[in-house]
């Protein structure tokens, strides 16, 4: 069984800055890569960034230039910087991890965290 479980969101006023924890446990052999996700209000669930345990990242068009995304997969955990936060950002953030464990290849997710920005 692995969890997944996200932390630091809250709420900030616009022009902020937030950071965001996320961390794996479980029995896991290997993560190949953690990554962040959004649902804010009437859109659908969107990349917000995700690194490879290889350093790789990629990050989703809102998030660029403004977020930063890193991995410690020792600790198989990844975090997220988020700066210059507009009210826009407002949105349930979820943390993805593609693992590979007793069960084989599958990607796990947290409940997700709230982020509220003002205006």
């Amino acid at each position: 069984q692995v969890h997944v479980v996200e932390s630091g969101g809250g709420l900030v006023q616009a022009g902020g800055s937030l950071r965001l924890s996320c961390s794996a446990s479980g029995t896991i052999y290997s993560i190949n890569s953690m990554g962040w996700l959004r649902q804010t209000p009437g859109k659908q669930r969107e990349l917000v960034a995700r690194v490879t345990s290889g350093g790789t990242t990629n990050y989703g068009d809102a998030a660029k230039g403004r977020f930063t995304i890193s991995g410690d997969y020792a600790n198989n955990a990844v975090y997220l910087q988020m700066n210059s936060l507009k009210p826009e950002d407002t949105g349930v953030y979820r943390c993805a991890a593609e693992v590979y464990s007793d069960s084989g290849r599958s990607e796990y997710w947290g409940q997700g965290t709230q982020v509220t920005v003002s205006s």
